[in-house]
């Protein structure tokens, strides 16, 4: 199959398909789920060969050892990032939403606080929330067309109780791919301050053309002492419900405690999801990735186009991932009319920018890793939704 032909994800237990209805009012039938990241076409056939093989051998016992899932991972990030990754390094996690929930756990407790940069992925501020610590806003600051760091701000809102500081690279929603010396400032921030950084990189591997991505640790080795660096196979391969992630800690302390609360919890990888990303994490895996990059690239200009063509809104320039990050405050609208011709007018499911914190109002997420025709079909609606401003 090709990234552009016809499936239907409804009724298959899809949460961006199948809770849209029951979420924002977009009914399946005729409704655009352009909210949750995950894709919309089959993963790689390396990936599905795989799984093929082991429904074939049809047995789906323990497993303890998983060298080979290392060495895979050790590969990919060498061969696609340039970054030496020691296997010893590697820890999995169930995802990395349990990643981040585990080191909120392992390096804090309830009542501390936690540093993010807003507006960013709104799962960083619930899983704060949930495990009864306190979310530290630090808002970035919107210069012309992307958003810049205030390191000076964000240490005025330190109160001292802050244990972690949980950063995005490339940045989500905007797309953001953030420079070596931004990353060494972040580093050095958190270090300072004496935070445990959590560099969840998850979207690393969509880079769109003419863009690069520098790893935290390559940006900042020095800084590893106090470094966790969150990975997974899950968005860029579309494998996000086999809950496999990767947490990846150089230093020998920090991973010591981690691997003791894993050893508590009785945590072991899913067998399954770890031969699939070691399907993914090879030669095969990383053509089908170029492929799905150009193909993401065609979907983020058709998108732009159609965005830029309706007055007062305004797509920021997408580096990498498949999420759009749309303006709506030049239209002159206050978010529920936004979102009422969204989901009502254009039958479009979005991700509301006020879930992503300080600076979040007036923007709403889009995901473009879907096939073609769908990103058409969106854009002609939300000219139509909003052709008064035309």
């Amino acid at each position: 199959m090709t990234f552009n032909d016809p499936i239907d994800r409804r009724g298959t237990r899809s949460s961006k398909w199948d809770k849209m209805e029951a979420l924002f009012g977009v009914s399946a039938v005729d409704g655009l789920a352009m909210w949750t990241a995950d894709s919309d076409y089959p993963t790689a056939p390396c990936v599905i060969e795989a799984l093929r093989q082991a429904a074939d051998l049809g047995v789906f016992g323990y497993s303890w050892e998983y060298p080979e899932y290392l060495a895979a991972v050790k590969w990919w990030m060498r061969n696609r990032h340039g970054w030496d990754v020691d296997t010893d390094w590697i820890l999995t996690s169930q995802g990395l939403g349990n990643a981040i929930a585990l080191c909120l756990d392992v390096w804090s407790k309830p009542g501390d606080g936690a540093v993010i940069f807003t507006p960013v992925y709104h799962e960083f501020a619930a899983k704060i929330k949930k495990t009864g610590r306190e979310v530290v806003e630090c808002p970035l600051v919107r210069e012309g067309d992307t958003y810049a760091l205030d390191l000076d701000d964000a240490q005025s809102r330190l109160s001292g109780t802050e244990k972690l500081l949980i950063w995005c690279s490339p940045q989500n929603p905007s797309g953001r791919i953030w420079t070596g010396d931004e990353l060494r400032a972040v580093a050095g921030f958190a270090a300072r301050n004496g935070l445990i950084l959590i560099s969840d990189e998850i979207h690393h591997d969509l880079i769109m053309p003419g863009n690069s991505f520098v790893p935290m640790d390559i940006a900042s080795p020095g800084t590893r002492a106090n470094a966790v660096y969150l990975t997974a196979a899950s968005k860029t391969f579309n494998i996000a419900g086999q809950r496999t992630g990767n947490m990846i800690i150089p230093d020998a302390d920090l991973r010591a405690a981690m691997r003791k609360r894993l050893s508590t919890l009785d945590y072991a990888p899913s067998a399954l999801g770890v031969r699939m990303i070691e399907a993914a994490y090879s030669p095969e895996g990383a053509d089908w990735v170029d492929g799905q990059i150009r193909h993401l690239d065609g979907n983020r200009r058709l998108f732009d186009d159609a965005i830029a063509s309706i007055p007062g809104l305004w797509s920021m320039p997408l580096q990498a991932t498949y999420l759009a990050w749309v303006d709506f405050s030049g239209a002159g609208m206050d978010d529920p009319e936004i979102e009422k011709r969204l989901r009502v007018d254009a039958r479009i499911a979005t991700s509301p920018g006020v879930g992503f914190g300080t600076g979040g109002r007036q923007f709403q997420r889009f995901n473009l890793a879907t096939q073609r025709y769908r990103v058409e079909e969106a854009c002609n609606r939300l000219r139509e939704a909003f052709s008064d401003l035309q």
